[in-house]
């Protein structure tokens, strides 16, 4: 299923809003999107934009809903494919004795097979159109957010391939516009993608890179999976949609791209060339990642078909897309994290307001001592779970899907002097509170049966702009005056106490456990606000809103769009969080 036939599908389900009136790719299609795909779910529909001022039509929020994500990923139940995954691990590794087991392994590789790509000798249809004369402004590419360093690419997949090895990947990595002919590329260091490009910078080689836009949209989220290095995107996409992917040789450089891509753009990076200073950009966190420093993707040849799509994913503050790619990611992959390390685990979830790596909850069954630490240090070892900074450990009676339900785990089992774990250890490099990029601590929290069960509770205590000192005094007046309290959160006054999903989300962000967590009288105390400038660490992205020239434009339109009902923008919600009008606040 290619993103036409997927498009269709959305529309034939009532799934999919398409937009005719004008919009514009600069902030204008951000905001509406941010509005949609925070809406109730009987308003939360994929947006095709029909008028962007371009021949191709703007896809978004394709992947916002658990139907949506369920319809891309060819089930029903995104634990469809958990699921056949157990089941194929316990195939695999049970014993086969007669030779009647030893024969059912036959259609079983056979099926295996069938998940690995297809290469094709002939032109794909990702390259009905061939343009040597490059030239991005002809596809609608968005400016997401007002103080982004300009466009951006936001759904590519990155495919590369090691210059020694010859494995190949998929990842991926948003893309900068320099000018028609030229992008950066936003790959981190612990990325395969900037390993490939190491390996040729020790060769000193250029480094042909191609990016494929659209396409099939299980192919877009393979690009996101946490794989290990060396395993193949387009296998999982096989798998997932039960079909291989046809791949096809791109036009100028060897590499070869999804046939059924939308766009391809070919081209190379040149590893001796001076980096380019990217960014800022309004990222998944919900906050703006900060300029830094990454290589130029120059583009040789653009292919595309003749009635191309481009997709396009809007991130920010939660829930927005990329919160439903996690959530398939946690399904898909709890099997193999599971069976490979941790037995125990019966499940886990990454909530929205964790944005992936911030926050995760697991649901294990306890039958040792040091068990829980155990689990903690497999989490904390294992693959881009390594990066997780917040993790809580509890008993299978426990509806880790249920907040209450995981307050209440926390209130009655958690002892703070004995139940608290902090360690250093890699961070996602967009965290914000630790004194390096990409390495800072990390806390833990036993929340498992204990002998003695407790009766507590978690305190949620909004402050003010002050010192860190002031603040943790506020809790400890507050311990005083009340009793049986195991958790304080400090969070920001300016935030609707009501709103506890927000809360946790920018205290999430916001805390550094080394710095910000503190016992006292068996209570911990999480200062989750937002630092004054003497205590950062690092300079201090704001919050991603839309401005309110853009907001108001939107609200005169609504009425124009299709959409239904107004919608209030969610950024007025965060408003009040501005330091300043401006992507960061200088340490």
């Amino acid at each position: 299923m290619d993103l036409t036939a997927f498009v269709q599908r959305l529309r034939d389900e009532n799934e999919l809003v398409e937009v005719s009136e004008p919009v514009s790719t600069y902030l204008e299609i951000t905001e509406i999107t941010d509005r949609i795909s925070k809406a109730p779910t009987n308003r939360n529909k994929a947006l095709l934009f029909t008028n962007n001022g371009t021949e191709f039509p703007i896809l978004t929020n394709a992947l916002g809903s658990e139907k949506r994500i369920c319809i891309a990923l060819n089930c029903n139940s995104l634990d469809e494919h958990k699921t056949e995954i157990e089941n194929l691990f316990q195939t695999l590794i049970s014993p086969k004795k007669s030779f009647s087991e030893k024969l059912s392994f036959v259609p079983l590789m056979a099926r295996l097979n069938q998940w690995f790509p297809k290469h094709a000798k002939r032109k794909g249809a990702c390259q009905e159109i061939v343009e040597h004369e490059v030239d991005l402004n002809k596809i609608p590419i968005l400016h997401c957010w007002k103080h982004d360093a300009g466009r951006f690419i936001t759904l590519p997949m990155v495919i590369t391939q090691h210059p020694e090895t010859g494995a190949r990947n998929m990842g991926m990595y948003r893309m900068q516009v320099i000018d028609s002919q030229t992008t950066g590329m936003h790959w981190h260091q612990n990325k395969t993608g900037a390993n490939h490009y190491e390996a040729y910078k020790r060769l000193g080689r250029r480094m042909p890179v191609s990016v494929a836009l659209g396409g099939s949209p299980a192919n877009i989220f393979s690009a996101t999976a946490p794989l290990p290095e060396n395993i193949d995107e387009a296998i999982l996409t096989g798998f997932l949609q039960k079909q291989p992917v046809t791949l096809v040789k791109c036009i100028t450089n060897d590499l070869e791209v999804p046939a059924d891509a939308d766009f391809v753009l070919e081209g190379y990076v040149d590893p001796q060339e001076e980096k380019f200073l990217e960014g800022p950009f309004g990222d998944h966190t919900g906050f703006y990642s900060l300029p830094d420093y990454y290589p130029k993707f120059h583009i040789t040849c653009v292919t595309h078909k003749k009635q191309a799509i481009y997709p396009a994913t809007i991130v920010g503050i939660p829930p927005m897309e990329d919160a439903w790619m996690g959530k398939a990611t946690e399904r898909i992959f709890l099997a193999p994290i599971k069976m490979l390390f941790c037995p125990e685990l019966i499940d886990y979830v990454m909530p929205f307001e964790g944005v992936s790596h911030n926050l995760v909850v697991a649901k294990i069954q306890k039958t040792y001592n040091g068990q829980v630490q155990k689990v903690i240090n497999a989490f904390w070892g294992a693959g881009q779970m390594a990066n997780n900074k917040t993790l809580i450990i509890v008993d299978n009676d426990c509806d880790i899907n249920n907040s209450e339900s995981v307050y209440k785990a926390i209130e009655t089992n958690f002892n703070p002097c004995n139940d608290t774990i902090i360690q250093q250890g890699p961070l996602d490099v967009l965290d914000h509170s630790g004194p390096y990029i990409g390495f800072g601590s990390k806390l833990a929290i036993d929340a498992t049966g204990k002998e003695k069960p407790h009766n507590n509770r978690i305190v949620f205590l909004p402050v003010g702009n002050e010192p860190h000192e002031a603040k943790i005094l506020k809790a400890k007046q507050l311990l005083q005056s009340e009793q049986s309290i195991c958790c304080i959160v400090l969070h920001d006054n300016t935030l609707d106490s009501s709103n506890q999903k927000d809360i946790l989300w920018n205290v999430l962000n916001n805390y550094n456990p080394l710095k910000d967590c503190t016992i006292e009288q068996n209570c911990l105390i999480i200062d989750g606000s937002s630092k004054i400038e003497q205590e950062q660490l690092r300079d201090w992205p704001m919050p991603v809103t839309s401005d309110n020239a853009t907001i108001t434009l939107v609200d005169e339109k609504w009425g124009k769009l299709g959409l239904g009902e107004p919608l209030e923008s969610p950024s007025l919600r965060y408003k009040k969080l501005f330091q300043n009008d401006s992507a960061w606040r200088y340490r």
